[in-house]
């Protein structure tokens, strides 16, 4: 894994990202998106799920894109060209058009104007369900993370879960720079993050690109409804870099781990940002035990990768697979 991105970088890029937002991403809106959207047209149905009864589409809209955080490794212009394509109405579009194609869920973080956005796109007619986590810090009182938490819950968001970076600062047995305010080395704040999500009376889910946060939390008994994990193979060219570009160091010792996990999985980053194709990314994570995927899409790319869900989920080994299905 890049611990230059997944730590240090990670915050600097996502406030970069956020920063844009406000003039490019999803708060402010031209008066012409006042509009409410026209009757939703379905043009694809695709497999759903449950997590703690509460039922999801298996493919999920990813937001960094949507916040213009494209882990786009030494490529630095392309932060600006997302921030460029994705405006204000291109992100309510995008949104839109993955409703369109039967995708009921949106995964995406706290950034400044995120919960605005969110707003103004259900005023506008939108319904997409929404799974965040809180960027907030996480101190012993837990009181800038709680109150976090309840305006996301305030906003109507569906479930929550702890953010990745700050799972793995919070598992780390030796001091690494952090992210967004979550100490290192301290586990214990893990329980304690997933019980504050608890209270509010939603599905709960533990995020990480450490594997180590997954089975501590099996180890530990931690009471989270599901997870989201980095999954995908190495096979790319990139994958022997150091430098945002993996996120999986050990994919069998993922698919190992996840066979004895009876709770659903969400595997995000499955794509490797960009550098595994769809129906490759999409065949490995199903075969090998995802139950549901994170999909960090334009809006250009939705209508095909739909279609290649639907066309993976019904092979055989996906159907056939090892794993039972959780969700």
């Amino acid at each position: 894994m890049s611990e230059k991105m997944n730590r240090r970088n990670f915050v600097k890029a996502t406030v970069f990202g956020a920063s844009m937002a406000t003039a490019a991403g999803m708060p402010a809106l031209p008066a012409h998106a006042d509009d409410n959207f026209a009757p939703l047209t379905k043009k694809r149905e695709i497999p759903t799920g449950t997590i703690a009864d509460v039922t999801f589409s298996r493919m999920m809209l990813g937001g960094n894109l949507l916040t213009h955080f494209t882990h786009s490794r030494d490529l630095r212009y392309v932060y600006n060209l997302a921030a460029h394509y994705n405006t204000p109405q291109k992100v309510h579009e995008t949104m839109r058009i993955a409703e369109e194609h039967g995708i009921d869920t949106v995964v995406i973080h706290t950034a400044k104007g995120v919960l605005d956005g969110l707003k103004k796109y259900r005023e506008r007619g939108g319904n997409l369900q929404v799974i965040m986590c809180s960027i907030a810090p996480i101190k012993d009182d837990m009181a800038e993370y709680t109150q976090s938490c309840q305006e996301a819950i305030d906003a109507g968001v569906t479930a929550l879960y702890l953010w990745g970076c700050h799972a793995d600062a919070m598992i780390d047995e030796k001091p690494r720079p952090n992210a967004g305010g979550a100490p290192w080395g301290r586990s214990d704040l893990i329980k304690k993050a997933v019980n504050t999500m608890k209270s509010f009376d939603v599905p709960v889910g533990v995020a990480a690109h450490h594997l180590e946060v997954i089975e501590f939390c099996e180890q530990e008994g931690v009471k989270n409804d599901f997870y989201l994990k980095t999954f995908h193979h190495r096979n790319y060219p990139s994958a022997i870099m150091n430098y945002d570009n993996s996120w999986c160091d050990d994919p069998e010792k993922h698919i190992e781990v996840f066979s004895k996990i009876e709770k659903p999985w969400i595997a995000y980053k499955i794509m490797a940002a960009g550098a595994i194709p769809p129906k490759n990314a999409l065949d490995y994570a199903f075969s090998n035990g995802a139950d549901f995927v994170i999909f960090g899409m334009f809006d250009y790319e939705i209508d095909e990768d739909t279609r290649l869900l639907n066309e993976v989920l019904a092979q055989d080994n996906v159907t056939n697979r090892a794993r039972k299905w959780f969700g």
